[in-house]
């Protein structure tokens, strides 16, 4: 997303000037993006430089005027926990596993997190706060209620519009939930163009009890259901930069949550003067490619110019 200078203080104007020793006006508007880089095993790859990367915006090149391989930003996260009827058996196991990763990750005076669930509505429980008691206290508050409904893109439509569209630095927003969205008045691209809008990189852990029903045909359609929600979570993390997980016997949440922990701390910041004056409120799709083909780059698919 496009922002002043003023705010490209975003702690690159000290380490990431030095790549670049042209004069910026105040004027100037800068498209920053946050990108991990990972080899075809998935392990991350940490000493990149700008010369390792091309980028274009709407298939045009562009030059990288600002590069960091710090992780020192603020770091801004969301906790968004589905607390609907189909979360009953693993809603403890979440609850658990959420607390030990923002007690590693929140770093006191420096990082804010908060806390909301969803599942005939969406609520924050606690607003952004480095305290990591609270956030705890808010996690003990979870409860599944008797009413149907799962609203997913309702969350992070929310979200996006009210807890992080006016943070600067890094924001992730961490969703655990089956996927499996229900009487949502919300659809998923809406949700997707909130993210994006918002800057804000999505991660989804999949995790749901299995299912368990006699007639056949139920199962089908349940576990149906399920599959798209898959596919509609890998889409939204896609889309903002992010990645999409699932707990399995082989990946308990905790290393789902250790691997997140991971890319958050290793991510590139990369800046560029996008090639006009003025903004025109359009979407520009972004491509961060990398020289060496046997990395992957996962960041943002682009920004709305405004």
């Amino acid at each position: 997303m496009r922002i002043s200078l003023s705010i490209v203080i975003f702690a690159i104007a000290t380490s990431l000037c030095a790549q670049d020793s042209s004069t910026i006006s105040v004027n100037v508007n800068v498209v920053t993006l946050l990108a991990t880089v990972h080899d075809r095993s998935g392990r991350i790859v940490s000493n990149l430089t700008p010369d390792d990367f091309l980028l274009e915006e709407d298939g045009k090149p562009q030059k990288i005027r600002y590069f960091s391989r710090e992780s020192d930003l603020p770091l801004t996260i969301g906790l968004l926990i589905d607390t609907s009827r189909s979360q009953w058996g693993v809603l403890s196991a979440e609850s658990q596993a959420s607390n030990v990763f923002l007690r590693q990750v929140l770093r006191e005076g420096k990082d804010k997190a908060f806390v909301g669930h969803f599942d005939t509505r969406v609520e924050v429980l606690q607003t952004l706060t480095s305290s990591r008691s609270d956030l705890s206290a808010a996690l003990g508050q979870l409860s599944v209620p008797d009413e149907l409904g799962t609203l997913i893109y309702s969350a992070i439509w929310q979200c996006s519009n009210s807890e992080m569209s006016g943070q600067l630095g890094r924001k992730a927003l961490i969703l655990l939930t089956d996927g499996v969205a229900y009487k949502d008045p919300v659809s998923m691209d809406i949700a997707i163009d909130a993210a994006q809008r918002a800057n804000m990189i999505l991660y989804s852990i999949r995790y749901s009890d299995p299912i368990r029903v006699l007639r056949p045909v139920r199962a089908a359609i349940l576990e149906g259901m399920k599959e798209r929600g898959k596919e509609a979570l890998e889409r939204t993390a896609k889309e903002t930069g992010g990645g999409s997980y699932e707990v399995k016997n082989k990946q308990p949440i905790e290393a789902i949550y250790s691997q997140i922990e991971e890319t958050l701390r290793n991510q590139y910041s990369i800046g560029y003067i996008p090639p006009r004056q003025a903004p025109d409120g359009k979407y520009h799709k972004i491509k961060l490619i990398p020289k060496n083909h046997n990395l992957v780059v996962v960041t943002r698919a682009g920004y709305y110019s405004k």
